[in-house]
């Protein structure tokens, strides 16, 4: 049976999923120090429009020149994730609410959300204070796929359907999907690492890069997460073989994970969850085609934006997956815990 705040939380997902998309296309204009403060714009709630405005942004900020796209993309997006963060507040308090009348009502996992949610805003401070240093940016980028991983749990938990596929049968099952799960989110690392450093045009041609199959590459610069605090990250601080390395372990890690999801969209098959399987090879398949158009068409924004939403597409289906093979046996033995402590799980 649905649950109270279903439509919100799809309502929430469906704006963090805009959030996401709106955070890539930022990055991919370089817009993401369009405005060189936090949370306001030159020290304006909003952009400096007026000619008293932009000369006096011009000095609180000399070395950063105002650019009025550049600072609306930036604040457009802030605006959205803002009231992202607002909704969730929203859900988190209405769960309080609502925990009474249903014990199992997802309380903690409404709260783990705020609590992300909270920290993805601090991401955002440091992606600028820190001048989009990549372990940050990064770091907020993964965060935000958390966050909808979260909102696409929450909506499965209230949407009363999609009873588990458990059993002792399917543990083996649910143990590949883990695997491959783990797979995902580290080509999605990879990912944006790859953008974060601007690796993602270091290789021009497919399936080659440079003419040759294993061009020059430097992984002790490329993989450096110890980067200096301090410069301007914005255009990347990395040489040629450095952004090579980054650039061809991710078309390493994407065949790793072409092979590891359709394995686990075979089994899928073969134990009757035909859809599930067919939405995990559909994203894959176009996941797969976006990321080599990026490298061929030389990173149109349309595209290496929707490389960015299937990602975190393929991601939410690998959340269906998992949620759909849980084994709600220890589900319940964790609900009744956590009722009698006076608290909801689920």
């Amino acid at each position: 049976m649905r649950k109270a705040g279903f439509w919100w939380a799809v309502s929430a997902l469906g704006l963090g999923f805009v959030v996401v998309i709106l955070g890539a296309y930022t990055r991919l204009v370089h817009a993401g120090l369009g405005c060189p403060d936090w949370p306001g714009c030159y020290g304006f709630l909003t952009v400096p429009r007026s000619e008293t405005g932009l000369e006096l942004a011009q000095v609180r900020f000399p070395d950063d020149p105002v650019e009025i796209f550049k600072a609306w993309v930036e604040m457009i997006h802030r605006y959205v994730a803002g009231l992202l963060g607002l909704m969730i507040l929203g859900l988190a308090l209405f769960s309080l609410r609502w925990r009474k009348r249903e014990p199992d009502y997802p309380v903690l996992l409404c709260f783990g959300l705020l609590a992300l949610v909270t920290a993805q805003a601090i991401f955002g401070m440091w992606t600028v204070t820190l001048k989009l240093w990549p372990q940050i940016v990064t770091g907020h980028l993964l965060g935000g796929f958390a966050t909808l991983s979260l909102l696409t749990l929450l909506c499965l938990r209230l949407s009363g359907q999609f009873p588990a596929f458990g059993g002792l049968r399917v543990a083996r099952l649910r143990r590949l999907a883990w695997v491959v799960m783990a797979v995902v989110i580290a080509q999605i690392t990879l990912g944006g690492w790859t953008s974060t450093n601007y690796a993602a045009v270091a290789c021009v041609d497919f399936p080659t890069c440079h003419g040759v199959w294993w061009p020059e590459t430097d992984f002790a610069a490329g993989f450096n997460i110890m980067q200096e605090i301090g410069p301007n990250y914005l255009g990347g601080q990395m040489d040629g073989p450095a952004r090579t390395a980054i650039h061809m372990t991710h078309r390493i890690g994407a065949l790793v994970t072409l092979f590891a999801v359709l394995a686990l969209a075979w089994q899928l098959l073969r134990f009757g969850l035909v859809r599930l399987a067919g939405l995990l090879t559909l994203a894959l398949a176009v996941q797969i085609a976006l990321g080599i158009t990026n490298v061929l068409a030389h990173l149109p924004l349309a595209v290496a934006v929707a490389h960015n939403a299937f990602g975190a597409v393929l991601l939410l289906v690998m959340v269906a997956v998992l949620y759909r093979l849980r084994n709600d046996r220890w589900a319940s033995v964790f609900s009744r815990h956590t009722n009698g402590l006076g608290l909801a799980s689920r």
